[in-house]
């Protein structure tokens, strides 16, 4: 049951931020075992002003073209699974929309199943 939130620089085409979706959902699913259908994802877009990034922050080198992905799930994912979805994700953006690998930055959040409600005021997962 991930939540996603994309943000990036505005400016990018329809086609481009739903290629984000696309792989982010593939990456998901082929990494993490995410059910079919199971897509909540948003994107935010930011002006210049409002949109800062450490262009070479631990040695990486990153253009305006960086997103920022953060994605919570239920905290039974293993370090093993982690790690491929960054580098399946790395890997199916590089593909679709275009995005170069150094600027792709990914942060895993983990909240317990009690933690969700996903409609009708319940706790499904609890």
């Amino acid at each position: 049951m991930p939540l996603v939130h994309v943000s990036l620089r505005t400016g990018k085409p329809e086609v481009y931020r739903q290629a984000i979706f696309d792989s982010l959902y593939r990456a998901m699913r082929e990494t993490l075992g995410v059910p079919e259908d199971d897509q909540f994802m948003t994107i935010s877009e930011h002006e210049a002003a409002n949109f800062r990034y450490g262009a070479s922050c631990f040695g990486i080198t990153r253009s305006d073209d960086v997103v920022f992905i953060q994605i919570t799930v239920f905290n039974t994912r293993t370090p093993e699974q982690k790690k491929a979805l960054f580098q399946r994700t790395a890997e199916l953006l590089g593909e679709s929309p275009g995005i170069q690998p150094e600027n792709v930055f990914v942060n895993v959040l983990e909240a317990a199943k009690e933690n969700w409600s996903v409609g009708h005021g319940l706790a499904q997962f609890a």
